[in-house]
């Protein structure tokens, strides 16, 4: 991977990209993660798609751009890098926060679009309940304790089987919760909780999809994800059995051939 900082129109921008490839595949990290949650992942990939991962504004080390970060601006970002990259078209995975803005390029960006693969995430907008919740998270950062949330997120991303196995991984999203900046973290949780519901125009893109659920996923469990599938009929539907809401960590194999099936079809 060739790591650079791009402007992607008035947004500076961290990107790696493997820079070879006839087709394109970028992935979207999710909330309180990094493009470096896609390090070894990509190595699965590499071989036969061009790969390009990058921090999302307000995540890693790009910018941070105001004090809400919609997933409208993030897709422009998105978009913009792809341009100033010179790829016209590609697949976007979006892991759960990267599903939102995935989901959001649908508005400007969709005839660039190959394929759009949700990994771990939803096409509806926050309940009113999860609305409150990203307010407590919002209070908490303000209030010095973004620890807290450091302690208990990543132990819930994964399924309880493979917690103990991964550790290490686990231990890593602890640490990138730790330096993500506060701001960021405000300005990235005001953003999911503006955010509009997609699935209509999803399903009616006539882009092909695909969703990728975990059978233990704490986020997304079973009841709302066959939700969203008996909602989308068109949509490919991959179940990682022994996976929580990490399944590019907890089963990376099953993950990778599900998206590079999806996209040698697109």
């Amino acid at each position: 991977m060739v790591e650079k900082f791009i402007m992607a129109g008035d947004t500076p921008m961290h990107v790696a990209d493997t820079e070879c490839g006839d087709r394109c595949v970028v992935l979207l990290h999710g909330y309180l993660e990094s493009m470096i949650v896609w390090d070894e992942f990509v190595d699965l990939l590499k071989k036969d798609v061009r790969v390009v991962t990058l921090d999302l504004p307000g995540h890693g080390i790009s910018t941070i751009a105001g004090e809400v970060h919609t997933m409208e601006f993030l897709a422009e970002c998105v978009g913009n890098t792809m341009a100033a990259l010179g790829i016209e078209r590609y697949s976007v995975v979006g892991h759960s926060m990267g599903g939102y803005v995935a989901l959001a390029m649908l508005d400007n960006y969709r005839d660039h679009l190959d394929n759009i693969i949700l990994l771990h995430s939803t096409t509806s907008a926050d309940n009113q309940e999860k609305c409150d919740r990203r307010r407590r998270e919002i209070e908490l950062i303000k209030a010095g304790k973004k620890n807290t949330l450091a302690r208990l997120v990543p132990h819930a991303g994964f399924a309880p089987e493979n917690v103990k196995r991964l550790k290490d991984y686990v231990e890593d999203i602890g640490e990138l919760i730790l330096i993500t900046e506060d701001e960021g973290v405000i300005a990235i949780l005001g953003g999911m909780i503006e955010r509009k519901s997609r699935g209509d125009m999803l399903r009616d893109s006539g882009i092909p999809h695909m969703f990728i659920f975990g059978r233990h996923d704490y986020y997304i469990p079973e009841d709302v994800a066959q939700e969203m599938i008996d909602a989308d009929p068109s949509a490919k539907v991959v179940w990682a059995e022994h996976s929580g809401h990490m399944a590019f960590y907890e089963e990376p194999e099953l993950v990778a051939d599900a998206i590079l099936e999806m996209v040698a079809k697109g």
